[in-house]
């Protein structure tokens, strides 16, 4: 009888597992490989200081930074791939995920699938070598806030600021000029409701924003 509840036990762990599979994955056996390379998904929205609904799909920065670490520090892992299809989210969360990646002393290869708008520009070309596919799009558009604003001059002074070190780390860690990402960011007329530019992969390109 004994035996039988081992395995019955058993059973029921696996069925669990399968499971965890499916809600996880969308599969019921993941592929085990072993590999040298660390891949990191930004997906969503990046969440930074202030938690999101949970209808919202985010990327904790919380989460992401400790995984950075654990790269930088792990002898096995020999590289970082880094998979964009991000909105963008709260700049300084998302600046300090760019700044991490910048600094990783391993070589860092990113991409963008889908989108890699606002601060997750950023993110994009902070890495060694960054790539975008042909049917994605990035949107580079001004720093904005959320939420109770206070009408103020010290305000508008540290939006200044914030965005400056935003177009400061963009044209350090690309090949395109402050002045062309600025007259994307201030462009008017391009979207529908705000200032700003929405372009394409080929554009992205043009721009100097990402090589290739």
């Amino acid at each position: 009888m004994t035996h039988n509840n081992g395995e019955n036990t058993n059973e029921e762990t696996s069925q669990e597992q399968k499971l965890d599979n499916i809600k996880e994955m969308g599969q019921i056996d993941i592929p085990s490989f072993k590999s040298d390379i660390h891949c990191l998904t930004i997906a969503g929205q990046v969440e930074g200081h202030m938690v999101l609904p949970p209808q919202n799909k985010t990327t904790k920065y919380e989460h992401i930074i400790p995984q950075l670490l654990a790269v930088e520090e792990n002898p096995q892992i020999k590289g970082l791939l880094v998979v964009l299809n991000t909105v963008g989210g709260d700049v300084e969360a998302g600046l300090a995920l760019a700044e991490m990646i910048a600094s990783l002393s391993k070589p860092t290869v990113s991409i963008v699938l889908g989108g890699g708008h606002s601060i997750g520009s950023s993110i994009a070309v902070s890495s060694d070598y960054s790539f975008i596919a042909p049917s994605a799009t990035m949107t580079i558009h001004p720093i904005r806030l959320t939420g109770l604003v206070i009408g103020v001059p010290q305000t508008y002074e540290y939006l200044d600021k914030m965005q400056d070190r935003v177009v400061k780390f963009v044209v350090e860690h690309s090949r395109t000029t402050e002045q062309k990402f600025r007259e994307l960011m201030f462009r008017t007329g391009d979207l529908a409701r705000g200032i700003g530019t929405d372009l394409g992969g080929k554009d992205v390109v043009d721009c100097c924003l990402i090589a290739c």
